[in-house]
């Protein structure tokens, strides 16, 4: 039998990659089968998984995939703001010299992919960027606290590089977070990272400007 631990790792990844789909029932009895755990295991990893905001506990219906607006997006990524500058920052205060060939590798396989128009590829690469910084700033807390807020924001990250013209705009970001880490300078990375995040709020805030315009519209054509 599975333990908590366990079920909850893999129900939280399923939920991450998108196996279920936001607001979608999460049944104990179908998932205690699946997941191989008894219903009072299952019902304590969904019990963690709301407490990460995952999960959204209904009573009298059961668990179900939280769904996440963009405004409530927008402000996980304006504390995300604060904390992965705090990370850029002691990064670059901790960051070897293996560490620069490996993140100036990572720069330029994020500038080919956007090169080739591989935009798959470019988020996979965003995504190591990030853990990279924070691997090498190895800040505990801001970890644990960046981890939980991403995880929020998975579905908003991913539609993200699908934004025309997005990643031709966060290319340039990725690689001044880059150079400021390999230069060794605090300073500089922090500001590189607080503007890159900066920018991806500027950007979940037209998007939820376009979706209340067509709300809008959808509304007039009714009237």
């Amino acid at each position: 039998m599975a333990d908590k631990s366990e079920v909850r790792a893999r129900l939280r990844d399923a939920i991450l990659r998108g196996v279920y789909a936001p607001r979608q029932r999460l049944i104990e009895a179908e998932l205690a089968d699946e997941y191989g755990a008894s219903r009072f295991v299952l019902r304590n990893a969904l019990i963690a998984l709301a407490a990460e905001g995952l999960v959204e506990l209904q009573p009298n219906r059961g668990a179900r995939v939280r769904e996440i607006s963009v405004s409530e997006a927008i402000e996980i990524t304006e504390i995300r703001r604060a904390v992965e500058g705090l990370v850029a920052a002691r990064a670059a205060e901790n960051v070897t010299d293996e560490d620069i060939t490996f993140l100036k590798q990572v720069g330029d396989d994020m500038r080919a992919a956007v090169d080739a128009g591989e935009l798959v590829r470019y988020s996979e690469l965003n995504a190591t960027l990030h853990g990279t910084v924070r691997d090498i700033a190895a800040h505990e807390t801001a970890t644990r606290i960046l981890e939980q807020l991403n995880g929020q924001m998975v579905r908003h990250q991913f539609q993200l590089f699908l934004v025309p013209g997005r990643p031709t705009i966060s290319l340039p970001e990725h690689l001044a977070i880059i150079q400021g880490v390999c230069d060794r300078d605090p300073a500089a990375a922090q500001a590189a990272m607080s503007a890159h995040v900066e920018s991806v709020i500027r950007t979940l805030r037209a998007q939820a400007a376009a979706q209340a315009e067509r709300a809008e519209h959808s509304v007039q054509l009714m009237r």
